[in-house]
């Protein structure tokens, strides 16, 4: 088969290692999935219950802001559960750590500068996208090249 056309094996999945290191890639997997598949389908069908300490107001402000705005809080909300579900399904998960990794920084700069109470749970998110970026970097070489030609090699 012609290399162009088919990756080589086992690009885009984690790296061999220990039994331990792909069962840990998989759970950390199967949680962001479980996690943002849940908040996606949230943002459009509001089932979870509202916090009951009240937000502060720069983070109402901007929670109004992305309803406000007619489209930004639905594609968020979209956004999220199209990763969560490659994730789930174990499907273009390199994709999916890509697609979630801006809404991560959002939700961690949310809870640091307008809602402290939620800090620990936005550092969960982080830790476990990163441990995955980092089980999946064979997928993200060709990605972070200085140089690169287009078209077919």
């Amino acid at each position: 088969m012609d290399a162009t056309i088919n990756p080589p094996p086992g690009l885009g999945a984690p790296r061999a290692g220990s039994r331990t290191a792909r069962l840990a890639a998989a759970a950390g997997r199967l949680l962001l999935g479980l996690t943002f598949t849940v908040t996606g389908l949230n943002g459009f069908l509001n089932f979870l219950p509202q916090p009951r300490t009240p937000m502060p107001a720069g983070a109402l402000a901007l929670a109004g802001a992305f309803m406000q705005s007619g489209y930004l809080f639905q594609l968020v909300a979209a956004t999220q559960l199209v990763a969560g579900l490659l994730l789930l399904s174990n499907r273009f998960v390199p994709l999916a750590l890509a697609l979630i990794a801006p809404v991560i920084v959002n939700i961690l700069a949310f809870h640091v500068f307008l809602a402290p109470s939620g800090r620990g749970v936005a550092a969960v998110l982080v830790l476990v996208e990163a441990f995955l970026a980092w089980s999946y970097r064979e997928a993200f070489r060709p990605m972070l090249a200085a140089r690169v030609a287009p078209g077919p090699r």
